[in-house]
């Protein structure tokens, strides 16, 4: 890997701490706040929603200056959000403009990816990316949870500046030519090229599997988060820091599953890993039978390590189809779309059922059989997919 690649990944690392510390904050500040239940799961919906209405301009936006200053611009975007929190700005809102800098980021971090690298370096890439993801975000909960437990204005303080730091690490990424460019920047040309895109990866039997399995996930993984937090206060009477502890061992399951998909699965063998899917969405039901943290540990880990073995080489192929077929930037962008769609329907679902008071069980074993159903049909129909 060059030595651009570890900066970058230093100022993801920072960003992604910020993001996922700043999420239990403002649990926590809700909480404080006696805001309803379901402000919890509307949290995450206020800020996924700037991912589905910016996914046509952001992925031009990415490809049309150095993707470092266009990560520097949506880290600052960030800090001015966490800081309109500490202000007073009510949560939701100010989480709102904080997912409006994250939507602007991922397709610049993970498109310059393909203008660093070759292409037999992408799952590896796509390993190291993920894990140190994952490390943010097992770091992020635990920090979010101890400091918010405390004081949540204090933590967020804090968080504010983990994304000044990043924003520093932004400058030093390297300065890359500008790849597939727009001839044209008014909004209807930007409209009409997204959905091109849009078509160009669906259309693509190999850009179709690796959307759908990552729109999934993505959807899955980001209602699961709550869904654990939910499910440890019934089944284990867990607060808020031991939650995230929780979830910080599901993470660790993640970047394990992550690092024996970067070390053993090539890229034209990506479609093999669909059946770890499927386990892991029968694992997630065998959670609703479980009362005691010992095995609940173990059970978080399997699952995380199975989402992670199935979710970086798919994600790799998707970069890989992306920047031949539309450029790196619009790939990610159109992912996005694709994925925070599923995240926005899957946490509707969950803040419909919480409204309800379905019991959590139901809940976990309702989450565990769609997962698994999904990755059925997925591979059912692409496992003799030609790579």
């Amino acid at each position: 890997m060059c030595k651009g690649f570890y900066t970058l990944l230093i100022a993801q690392f920072l960003s992604a701490l910020a993001d996922n510390a700043l999420l239990f904050a403002a649990i926590a500040l809700l909480a404080q706040m006696h805001a309803p239940d379901w402000h919890t799961p509307l949290l995450q919906q206020f800020f996924v929603i700037s991912y589905i209405v910016l996914a046509p301009f952001v992925g031009s936006f990415a490809d049309a200056l150095p993707k470092g200053r266009v990560m520097f611009i949506a880290n600052a975007i960030k800090f001015i959000g966490s800081l309109a929190m500490i202000l007073g700005v009510p949560p939701l809102y100010a989480y709102g403009i904080v997912g409006i800098g994250a939507a602007a980021y991922s397709p610049a971090k993970y498109g310059i990816l393909t203008e660093l690298l070759p292409p037999e370096k992408l799952v590896s890439a796509n390993g190291w990316m993920e894990g140190s993801t994952v490390i943010a975000i097992i770091l992020g909960a635990i920090l979010g949870g101890i400091l918010a437990s405390n004081d949540p204005q204090l933590a967020i303080m804090i968080i504010t500046v983990l994304y000044l730091l990043a924003s520093i690490f932004n400058i030093y990424i390297p300065k890359l030519p500008i790849d597939h460019k727009l001839p044209k920047k008014n909004p209807a040309f930007m409209l009409l090229d997204f959905w091109y895109s849009f078509k160009a990866l669906w259309l693509d039997p190999r850009g179709q599997v690796s959307l759908a399995v990552t729109t999934l996930f993505w959807g899955a993984g980001a209602t699961l988060r709550l869904v654990v937090i939910a499910w440890a206060a019934s089944a284990l009477n867990f607060g808020l820091e031991q939650a995230t502890q929780l979830m910080a061992l599901l993470a660790v399951g993640i970047a394990a599953g992550s690092v024996v998909a970067a070390r053993f699965i090539k890229l034209e063998e990506s479609t093999r890993v669909l059946p770890a899917g499927i386990i892991m969405g029968m694992l997630v039901v065998a959670m609703a039978f479980v009362q005691h943290w010992q095995l609940a540990t173990v059970l978080l880990f399997i699952i995380g390590a199975l989402a992670g073995y199935f979710v970086v080489p798919l994600n790799a192929l998707l970069q890989h189809r992306g920047h031949e077929l539309i450029g790196a930037g619009h790939s990610i962008a159109v992912q996005n779309f694709n994925e925070h769609i599923g995240i926005l329907l899957m946490l509707g679902a969950y803040l419909l059922m919480v409204k309800a008071d379905m019991p959590i069980n139901l809940i976990v074993i309702a989450f565990g059989l769609f997962v698994s159903l999904c990755m059925t049909v997925i591979h059912r129909r692409y496992r003799y997919i030609k790579q």
